[in-house]
């Protein structure tokens, strides 16, 4: 990767700005704060910043979240919008985990219907929610079964009983991208879902209960049926092995024929193809299938959370009333519209490590959300929580309808093992009034609380810059981890 000189000019108490300079074709913008840029030290994402700005075909700006930090190509946090015609797609710029998303569950429950039964919860779901490093499902797909969940998504996964057509209507994109092509979709990717549908997974994936700690917009959350003291379960997970497997296998197609692109680019990570070359639609059909097989794999995450709280509490389904609030999606490219410089332009819009935050009368969204916005779900490390936060007109005028998608971390996982050498996570957290379960103790050690930025520092950025707004606070009860 190239050395540039990053320059960051402070536009207002959110926003700071990196100037076209080299062969930028359009300045660079950062949402963040003054403490949170102190925090990153040499994290090199703003140069990413400015190396995305090279891509062909980039309209407005290259843009990042407070969360953000260094990943493959693109910063985890970035932002980018492609003119359709003169644009370029590059996984890079979607991430590895094609669709790692979060979903919430809301209940009738309360933490009092659960207080005494926290501990029995966790082990059960730990026990039913397969996790971990190559994990694998009670599930083995023949290959017609496959073809249909990277085609259909959530609606497959309904359509074999994991979970009703209510689910399906709060599911982004209703679960299901348009698209779809499992011919482009690499034997070894089609061979690493086969198992693997219906696990969580390991990293920064979890399974948690959270408990309302906080309102700040009550109508917002009566018509997202939240209330304070009230039982969510928040899912974290994407599209395991075979999602990687996509991106590893179009990257290494796009680089091989980054010389044909005739653009030099500062970054071989930055690999892309036109979105016009038959590369590019390949990829776009490709990743469109990963997209739909995390959708199916979240929803039948969901139906076996429900059945082990159904088991566990002893209530039936009407008694705990376990109701899909929203699933996101914050790792894709979407082709979408979006007015640039008074006039609408389809574009397609990469997100990795970023959320949609569509405002309120957007027809994408589910008509039971429509007056009031899309809801945006921002976690937080193990022992924090979460935020549900609500979508607006500004993040559709100013960032493709963006914003962020947790707290990002501040360590790699190899300095959070040193760092977490000989301590206890699990009792730590257990002190802190948070449970947690993991596959092993090297994952917990990854992902100590301090390896995170502070949530709540994060989702103030977006929220004072008007990205999305704070409906809810969500605190931790007990956490699944890989």
């Amino acid at each position: 990767m190239s050395k540039i000189s990053v320059t960051l000019n402070k536009l207002d108490a959110c926003r700071w700005t990196i100037p076209k300079t080299g062969g930028m074709r359009v300045p660079g913008v950062i949402y963040t704060s003054e403490a949170l840029l102190r925090e990153m030290g040499g994290d090199e994402s703003p140069q990413q910043v400015m190396n995305v700005a090279y891509l062909p075909g980039i309209v407005k700006y290259s843009l990042a979240m407070p969360d953000m930090h260094w990943g493959y190509g693109f910063p985890i946090g970035g932002v980018a919008a492609f003119d359709v015609k003169s644009g370029v797609i590059s996984p890079g710029g979607v991430g590895y985990d094609i669709n790692c998303g979060c979903r919430m569950i809301t209940s009738k429950l309360n933490f009092e219907d659960i207080r005494d039964r926290v501990k029995d919860l966790v082990v059960a779901l730990f026990h039913n929610i397969p996790s971990g490093v190559g994990s694998t499902g009670v599930l083995k797909l023949s290959p017609k079964e496959e073809r249909q969940v990277l085609t259909q998504g959530s609606r497959w996964a309904v359509s074999q009983g994991y979970g009703s057509e209510e689910d399906i209507e709060t599911t982004e994109d209703h679960g299901a991208m348009a698209g779809a092509d499992p011919d482009k979709v690499s034997p070894r990717a089609i061979e690493r879902g086969r198992d693997q549908l219906g696990t969580l997974g390991s990293g920064n994936h979890f399974l948690e209960v959270e408990v309302v700690e906080e309102i700040f917009d009550p109508e917002v959350a009566a018509a997202f049926g939240l209330s304070v003291g009230q039982v969510a379960v928040l899912i974290h997970s994407g599209s395991r092995g075979l999602g990687y497997q996509i991106c590893d296998d179009y990257l290494a197609r796009m680089v091989k024929k980054m010389n044909e692109l005739g653009v030099p680019l500062p970054d071989r990570q930055l690999a892309c193809s036109w979105l016009e070359s038959q590369a590019g639609k390949d990829y776009l059909a490709a990743m469109a299938c990963a997209a739909n097989y995390a959708w199916a794999n979240r929803q039948m995450l969901m139906h076996w959370t429900r059945e082990t709280f159904e088991k566990t509490l002893r209530k039936s389904p009407r008694e705990l009333g376990m109701k899909l609030l929203y699933d996101v999606c914050h790792n894709i490219a979407k082709l979408e519209t979006f007015p640039v410089d008074g006039k609408m332009m389809e574009l397609c819009v990469h997100r990795k490590g970023a959320t949609r935050s569509f405002p309120p009368g957007h027809p994408a969204l589910p008509v039971c959300y429509r007056k009031v916005g899309q809801p945006v779900l921002i976690p937080g490390d193990m022992g924090t929580g979460s935020y549900v936060m609500v979508g607006t007109e500004k993040a559709y005028q100013e960032t493709f309808g963006s914003t962020c998608h947790g707290a990002g971390r501040v360590m790699s996982r190899a300095q959070a093992t040193r760092v977490s050498s000989g301590r206890q996570v699990a009792r730590e957290m257990a002190e802190r009034g948070v449970l947690v379960m993991a596959s092993g103790k090297g994952t917990l050690k990854e992902e100590i609380p301090e390896a995170y930025k502070k949530l709540d520092d994060v989702v103030d950025v977006v929220h004072r810059a008007g990205l999305s707004r704070k409906v809810a606070r969500l605190k931790s009860v007990c956490c699944i981890k890989g």
